[in-house]
Order: structure tokens, then C-alpha cells, then sequence
């Protein structure tokens, strides 16, 4: 590999960082908020409000439902409306988020109903607000979980990142189709297939690392 193709690939990781840093800071919130909702007003819940819940799980279904290639596509004028553009990574970041934020939504339910339901009612017997159920039982118990399942969606994200590069979203994926495929420069798409292969072994270890210690304390 020469210096080019060396210069190309470090700078297409560049944007495939910026493109899941950016899109796991936005999803990371939004999908906590979206997973607590779903589970505090469920049935038996602390806050449990059928009709609001339904409403939520279809909104999550429905966004989980659209593959992501097509949600690149149907999202081009809400895309255009907030960045301005619909090329480039930070174009990218819009269908990323939009993509991962029902994902992580479910991931954030399910590890918050691992919490044992005797905690939660020795908090509300104790007189924790349901706030303070939320932040100081639920997501401190489920924390390991939570952070096994932010693994699980960045590395998803990745994937979503290189796909992106389909429709000029910018990256690793734009720099395997462009050069790799279109001007069949081998040693480029292996290139990119090893980048992305290390940057998913690293943040599946980073991420299984971090959870084993929280799952101690």
C-alpha cells in the first residue's frame, strides 16, 4: 500500500469516526430516554400508561422496521433541512441516528428489566419519587448491560457507516465502493475490510472490559 492509498485510508477512518462518534452522541440519550419510557409505562409499571406505551413501541417498531439502505433514501429532505446537504458524512448522521435510536431503545428496555422488581419496590417504600427510581435504582443496576448494549449499537453503527458510502455518504464505505469496486483497487477494499475488522475488535474489548469492571463495583 503506498502512501496515497495509506493517506486515503486514514482519512476515510477519520470520517467514519466522526460519523459514529456524532451519531452515538445523539443516540445514546434519545434511545435511554425512549427504552426508560417503554419500560416505566408498561403494564404494572411505575408509571404505567398503556395507551402511551403502545404508542412509543409502534414509533420504536416502525423505526426498527425500515432497513437502513431505504431510510438513506427516504430521509434525503428532512436530511437536507438540517444540514443542508445530502452528501458527506455529516449528511450521514442523520439516518444514523434515525436508524439507531429505536435499536438502542429496545437494548436499553430490556437491560432495565433485569433490575430485580424487589428494588425497585423497596425504593418506592422507602419514598423515591419515580425519578429517583429511574436514576438511582434502574440505570445504576443495569448499568453493565447498558453498557454491553452501547457496544453492540456503536458496532452496528460502524456497519451503518460503511453502507452510507453507497449513496456518497462519505468514509470508509465510500472509499471501498469508489476505489475498491468501481476502480478495482484490491488492496484498497482489503485495506478498509482490515480497518473496520480492528475498529470492531477494539470497541468490542473496550466496551466487554468496561462492563466486567461495572458489574464488579
Amino acid at each position: 500500500m503506498n502512501d496515497g492509498t495509506a493517506s486515503l485510508i486514514w482519512q476515510a477512518t477519520r470520517e467514519t469516526l466522526m460519523m459514529v462518534g456524532v451519531a452515538m452522541a445523539v443516540t445514546i440519550p434519545l434511545g435511554l430516554a425512549l427504552g426508560v419510557l417503554l419500560l416505566i409505562t408498561g403494564r404494572g409499571q411505575i408509571l404505567e400508561q398503556p395507551l402511551a406505551n403502545r404508542a412509543i413501541a409502534a414509533v420504536v417498531n416502525v423505526g426498527r422496521s425500515v432497513p437502513f439502505i431505504i431510510l438513506l433514501v427516504a430521509v434525503i429532505p428532512l436530511t437536507r433541512a438540517l444540514v443542508g446537504t445530502t452528501i458527506g458524512t455529516t449528511a450521514a448522521i442523520v439516518p444514523l441516528a434515525l436508524g439507531t435510536i429505536p435499536f438502542f431503545a429496545r437494548i436499553v428496555e430490556t437491560a432495565l428489566r433485569e433490575v430485580p422488581g424487589g428494588l425497585v419496590e423497596a425504593a418506592l417504600a422507602a419514598g423515591a419519587r419515580r425519578r429517583e427510581v429511574v436514576t438511582k435504582v434502574l440505570i445504576p443496576e443495569a448499568l453493565p448491560s447498558l453498557v454491553a448494549g452501547v457496544t453492540i449499537t456503536t458496532i452496528g453503527v460502524l456497519g451503518y457507516s460503511a453502507m452510507a458510502g453507497a449513496v456518497g455518504g462519505g468514509g470508509l464505505g465510500d472509499v471501498a465502493i469508489r476505489y475498491g469496486y468501481q476502480r478495482y483497487e484490491t488492496d484498497v477494499t482489503i485495506a478498509t475490510v482490515v480497518v473496520l475488522v480492528v475498529l470492531v475488535q477494539l470497541l468490542q474489548f473496550a466496551g466487554d472490559r468496561l462492563a466486567r469492571r461495572l458489574s464488579h463495583t
